[in-house]
């Protein structure tokens, strides 16, 4: 990904000086900051499936964020499903161990994750969408403005393909957070392989007849 102005200002002004000193560190704070998060949400979700918050004295992970890690439930919340989307869409984007790759701000994942799992968004929306978020580098304001935009003009409801696209992609996520639940994976008397084929063949349908797909 392309950096950001704002980025390249911070290394522009670091370039100039000397790294032990307090203005270089603060500055090297903020600049890891847009990759940091990806960190604290791969941590978090981590902490959240195995419910290590337990063995640490709390009773809900949302108590041991706001007690321990000092932030917000509705934060924790975004994070944490703003971190689960993008490596499951958009593995890319995950800085790889010791890298550190600037990433879009985690409200607007979060938004880019709504676009597609919840709203219905229709292909040429969402792609819209994404181009702001991954590849222009838009801010977070500018993205929710456009987010809103393209919410208010589907009031009158998403399409029946895009309501079952939607439903599909919640039940893949629902299948692969299942196949994780170790060591209760084996265990597990939900299969959603039939719903999912099921899901698949009437948007298949709707395609055929002309629907969003």
């Amino acid at each position: 990904m392309r950096k950001t102005r704002g980025e390249l200002a911070i290394e522009e002004i670091m370039g100039s000086l000397p790294p032990e000193s307090e203005r270089y560190k603060v500055l090297a704070t903020a600049r890891a900051f847009k990759s940091s998060w990806v960190a604290l949400g791969e941590r978090l979700l981590r902490v959240k499936r195995s419910g290590l918050f337990q063995e640490w004295g709390y009773d809900n992970f949302e108590e041991y964020c706001a007690r321990e890690i000092r932030i917000k439930k509705p934060t924790a919340h975004k994070l944490t499903l703003a971190y689960d989307f993008l490596e499951r869409e958009e593995p890319q984007l995950v800085p790889q161990q010791g890298e550190i790759s600037p990433t879009p701000d985690y409200r607007s994942v979060e938004l880019l994750r709504q676009a597609r799992e919840e709203k219905g968004f229709s292909d040429e929306d969402y792609a819209g969408l994404r181009r702001a978020v991954l590849e222009e580098n838009r801010s977070h304001p500018t993205v929710q403005k456009r987010f809103k935009e393209v919410e208010a003009a589907r009031q009158g409801g998403p399409s029946a393909g895009e309501q079952l696209r939607a439903v599909l992609l919640t039940a893949r996520r629902l299948a692969s957070q299942i196949q994780q639940l170790e060591p209760f994976s084996s265990s597990v008397p939900a299969d959603l392989s039939p719903l999912i084929f099921w899901l698949e063949e009437q948007l298949e349908k709707q395609g055929e007849k002309g629907s969003p797909a």
